[in-house]
């Protein structure tokens, strides 16, 4: 049985930035992904807002999670993918993330590993 390298790539970029990246990711024949609302602060530092005449510090911003597992053959491409369609050279791009996954199940079938990631 042929062991691969599984990872788990995390991305989490700016929300308005998510339909070119979907795009680029597709190009890249990566289509299967997970992807979450999610608020955090980075270097950006969040921003201050006027609400009914009292200012309020905003520095839990919106960004968009995405999740893809992916064999190995397939981490550099999606990570340029998300690079290419991410990136505008502002603070607040986004970071990327790539962990080593123990294990995958496709819970339909019960395949594992590499074939279960697909």
């Amino acid at each position: 049985m042929e062991v691969m390298d599984m990872k788990l790539i995390m991305a989490y970029i700016q929300p308005e930035r998510f339909k070119e990246v979907k795009k680029e990711l597709y190009k890249a024949d990566v289509k299967k992904m997970s992807v979450v609302k999610v608020r955090g602060c980075g270097q950006q530092m969040g921003f201050t807002e006027v609400f009914r005449g009292a200012s309020q510090e905003v520095n839990l911003l919106p960004k968009i999670r995405i999740d893809i597992a992916v064999n190995e053959d397939f981490v550099e491409p999606t990570i340029e993918a998300i690079m290419k369609g991410a990136r505008t050279g502002e603070v607040g791009d986004g970071k990327i993330f790539v962990v080593t996954l123990a294990e995958c199940v496709r819970i339909r079938t019960g395949e594992r590993g590499g074939k279960a990631i697909g």
